[in-house]
């Protein structure tokens, strides 16, 4: 069995990500920072199916996971021996996608003979602003926006959360690419809507603010996708590029003002003065604009993950890793990876 981590040194741990469509792989040390991380993204593979295809996305983290292993040591300069443990992520995802990390991060550690720790996919997220400096203390708000979760969590400490709201249908990421494909917008959608909202005129649309007008911290996406179909279908089609613009500006807006709204209530409620924010759609720089305003206004603070970190990636799964193994836990030999996995379920595991 693995011995002893960081004996004599500080410890280094390599983080290997695979949870979706892109394969990420990074080193980590602690007290140090990120040595070297490497990202391929799958959107060239599965753009034109429009989305992603399981098969297809296992198959490529096959292809591409060794290569940026290899890619990241030499970048780092240092050698296999070098590391103190390996991080992968487990879950939530697809499962043929995880079970590539998983395995090979798994087996890597054996043979290395050092430990070995499974990370869930939204704990990395949630954590990838620590990766930044200044880094937020806890406790903190977190708005988790990532693919198919919209989530506000209390973090405390470590493997200590408690989601105050979650999605009940469509999430935001959801919301922005099936919008996205409604405007005849390429795939990925949700970065292509954001730039097309960039060109469209405040006022012409207005869409509901769901679910705002009622207590709770839940969120529901789905009847705001319903309403641009709605819109769509009375404009006719084709839509001309300004209509495309402005319906995609008034989306992007009822999606904004939800999420601020929400946030509001969650640090009034909690007392919270820290907010942290991460997960694809926190790249979305009319988001990040009035979400510091929020913050602002209340004399608290905002932070925020490097764009390239709110993707899926490698250094959050090596950071969160690094610290779960930092706190004396290991992951069993058994191989196991969980399609659904609530970031409440995780808490403090057992050494």
């Amino acid at each position: 069995m693995p011995g002893p981590v960081g004996r004599g040194r500080v410890m280094r741990v390599l983080g290997i990500e695979s949870s979706c469509d892109e394969t990420g792989v990074a080193l980590f040390e602690a007290g140090t920072g990120l040595l070297a991380h490497a990202l391929h993204s799958q959107v060239a593979l599965h753009a034109p199916y429009g989305g992603v295809v399981p098969e297809l996305a296992s198959r490529d983290h096959i292809r591409r996971i060794l290569p940026l292993v290899r890619r990241v040591f030499e970048e780092a300069g240092i050698g296999l021996a070098a590391i103190d443990g390996v991080a992968y992520t487990a879950g939530p995802g697809l499962v043929g996608a995880l079970l590539v990390g998983a395995s090979v991060g798994r087996s890597l550690a054996y043979a290395l003979g050092v430990p070995a720790i499974a990370v869930h996919h939204m704990e990395g997220h949630l954590l990838a602003p620590l990766l930044e400096s200044p880094a937020p203390a806890f406790p903190f708000l977190a708005l988790l926006v990532s693919g198919g979760h919209t989530q506000l969590v209390e973090v405390r400490a470590l493997g200590d959360y408690r989601v105050l709201g979650d999605t009940l249908d469509d999430a935001a990421g959801e919301a922005f690419d099936k919008t996205a494909k409604l405007l005849g917008l390429p795939y990925p959608g949700g970065p292509a809507l954001a730039a097309l909202a960039e060109q469209g005129r405040p006022g012409r649309f207005r869409f509901t603010r769901p679910m705002v007008d009622r207590p709770g911290l839940d969120f529901s996406f789905s009847g705001l996708k319903t309403q641009v179909l709605t819109t769509v279908r009375a404009l006719g089609t084709p839509l001309d590029d300004q209509a495309r613009a402005d319906i995609a500006y008034a989306f992007e807006e009822a999606v904004v003002e939800t999420l601020v709204l929400k946030c509001r209530r969650a640090l009034e409620q909690t007392g919270l003065e820290r907010l942290v924010v991460a997960g694809g759609v926190g790249a979305n720089r009319r988001l990040r604009a009035a979400l510091s305003e929020l913050m602002a206004q209340r004399g608290g603070a905002v932070f925020y993950p490097r764009p390239e970190f709110c993707t899926d990636n490698g250094a959050m799964i090596a950071h969160a890793g690094c610290l779960r193994l930092q706190a004396g836990e290991r992951a069993p030999l058994a191989i196991e990876v969980h399609a659904r996995w609530p970031l409440a379920a995780i808490g403090h595991r057992t050494p």
